[in-house]
């Protein structure tokens, strides 16, 4: 149960970063001269977020053997 709990507080961590990402994002693009290398880079890192989330997510979700 320990671990789930864990696994819990990483989802809600990594789920504030992407939404804080998105914010990071708008404000690069809206400040000129944009830095595309820099903007790519947290595109990705978004992406990457994005991806451990669903995993953790589907960790936590039961088997269900139907």
């Amino acid at each position: 149960m320990d671990d789930e709990e864990e696994l819990k507080a990483r989802l809600e961590e990594m789920k504030i970063e992407h939404r804080d990402m998105d914010v990071i994002i708008e404000q690069l693009l809206d400040t000129p001269p944009v830095d595309f290398v820099r903007l790519q880079r947290l595109k990705k890192r978004k992406l990457v977020l994005r991806d451990s989330i669903a995993k953790i997510e589907s960790m936590l979700i039961p088997d269900i053997i139907a």
